[in-house]
């Protein structure tokens, strides 16, 4: 027996839709790529998404089609959001800090046949044009001249059609650090139940009452989702355009009054730190959502200690839509002293529902939950890849379980940690040590303003640690500083047989530092002794 409730299908025009008849003046705030500050609304939004997917379909744009991107988090980026998916169409972001090489591969793979682009990146749309093979047809700089020229001829009367909501909506590919880029082909369902799971209260609560400010990329997985919840719930949305630094960040947070942030720890470690150079505080912010890669509890108290704003420590992956858990406290953790509530909140978090997590070891055996075993997580869901677009999945997934390639514990509450990349795990006399922890515990030595760990090899134990370090500015941490400040938090044998100073890290195209390009800096490196 079936239940007699409506068959409506979960559509990504349904929530535009919505935001236009029930919180059509709410604001959307957006810097320019031009540097001014652009004002409009929810009800704008969607009428122009409607004069942007009648153009497309003038264009000649069929469901199917991918319509590819390259720009920052502005207004415009956020119609081409609705209108491309709105047509049945799919929207694919392009990450522009990928090199023009890895650029031009995944635009030949996804055979996007449109180009939408922010003037800044108008070289790389060069380098495309100038393919006499490139599938792209059609080139829309987003500007005055050519995309607001587009959309002036343009009616906003349409009716948004109806398909199948597991039609695919949107297309993301990963950073390539190894190999060629992967796409992850997201459905309109998918994207629907996600933003659903970012709204919860035990997930990133995202509600009308907030003012939200996401400085992750909207061509970095969807944003993690969040235009298509702050549309959902009616929040003020307030976009960054390209001034990510923290001056230009703190005028917007101050300006608009913003109560939530969304971001890499990256970005977030050059707000506080031009915050400190400052004297200024935080003074409306009351969520700060970190992922990308681990918040260290340093970063974590630095948020909640001095700017009184609380850390959402969050996880997940491009093939996951991204979020697979977020940290969010139990009553049992009320009253606890800081420490251990800081040991707690230092973890990725619990799991939202609609995603499932287990660990197995070497040979496939699913391990306990019990905070001691570490092992290869794995994970399931409705928002979970299934597979890449154009190949199969024997290579990444196990009996429906995706392998994330991370090793983690999960304890008896469900709070998962990540311990290290499976790539990056440090293997010594047969035994891990985990990055994460010595990075996370190198950053809270005074005068630290960043810290890598890598194994190096070693005659007798196979690897040991390197620990890199980035100095922060006036600051000149000794290496028998840092390795005194390690020793009182870290197990004796995990401790780096050698740190070294380095001006910068590698920062890859998703705010990560990319190990892999330590490992060559330092390939042949001798350790003392």
């Amino acid at each position: 027996m079936l239940g007699l409730m409506m068959d409506q299908p979960l559509l990504i025009s349904s929530v535009i839709e919505f935001a236009a008849r029930f919180h059509a003046r709410v604001e959307v705030v957006s810097r320019t790529v031009e540097g001014t500050v652009h004002r409009t609304s929810w009800g704008e939004i969607a009428r122009r998404a409607k004069r942007l997917a009648n153009a497309l379909l003038r264009m000649g744009i069929q469901p199917g089609d991918r319509v590819a991107t390259v720009a920052w988090n502005t207004h415009r980026h956020l119609e081409l959001y609705f209108a491309v998916s709105g047509i049945g169409a799919v929207l694919h972001t392009i990450n522009p800090r990928l090199s023009p090489e890895q650029l031009c591969y995944i635009i030949d793979h996804a055979e996007d046949v449109a180009l939408f682009y922010d003037t800044t990146f108008a070289k790389l749309a060069d380098v495309v044009k100038a393919r006499p093979d490139s599938p792209v047809k059609r080139y829309v700089a987003m500007n005055d001249a050519e995309y607001e020229a587009l959309l002036a001829g343009e009616s906003e009367d349409l009716t948004w059609p109806v398909f199948d909501e597991r039609t695919a909506s949107s297309l993301c590919y990963t950073s390539g650090t190894a190999g060629h880029p992967k796409g992850v082909l997201y459905s309109h369902r998918s994207t629907l139940l996600h933003s659903y799971a970012l709204a919860m209260p035990d997930a990133l609560s995202v509600s009308g009452a907030d003012i939200i400010l996401p400085v992750v990329p909207m061509f970095h997985v969807n944003a993690w989702g969040v235009p298509y919840a702050a549309a959902m719930v009616g929040a003020k949305l307030v976009m960054p355009g390209p001034a990510l630094d923290g001056k230009s960040l703190h005028e917007l947070i101050a300006g608009e009054r913003v109560t939530s942030l969304l971001g890499v720890p990256t970005v977030w470690l050059g707000l506080l730190g031009y915050l400190k150079s400052i004297g200024a505080r935080l003074e409306t912010v009351q969520k700060v959502v970190v992922g990308g890669s681990a918040c260290s509890p340093s970063l974590i108290e630095a948020f909640e200690k001095e700017h009184g704003a609380r850390v959402i420590h969050a996880w997940g992956m491009t093939e996951m839509s991204p979020l697979g858990t977020a940290n969010v406290l139990l009553p049992k953790h009320e009253g606890r002293p800081w420490g251990e509530v800081l040991a707690v909140k230092a973890k990725q978090g619990r799991p939202i529902f609609g995603v499932d997590l287990r660990l197995i070891d070497d040979e496939g055996k699913v391990l306990p939950h019990d905070g001691k075993s570490s092992g290869h997580l794995q994970v399931r869901g409705a928002w979970v890849a299934s597979a890449y677009f154009k190949r199969d999945h024997s290579d990444t997934h196990t009996d429906g379980w995706f392998s994330t390639g991370d090793i983690a514990t999960i304890d008896e509450d469900a709070y998962m940690q990540i311990t290290d990349r499976s790539k990056d795990v440090i293997k010594s006399g047969g035994e891990w040590i985990s990055s994460i922890d010595l990075e996370n515990a190198a950053m809270g030595c005074p005068g630290v303003a960043m810290a890598a760990a890598i194994g190096v090899a070693h005659a007798k134990w196979s690897e040991r640690p390197l620990l890199v370090v980035v100095k922060a500015p006036g600051a000149d941490p000794t290496r028998e500083a840092i390795a005194a400040h390690l020793a009182e938090r870290l197990p004796k044998w995990w401790l780096p047989d050698a740190i070294e100073f380095v001006d910068a890290l590698p920062i890859g195209a998703t705010g990560k530092v990319v190990k892999r390009l330590l490992r060559e800096k330092f390939a042949g490196y001798t350790l003392p002794g």
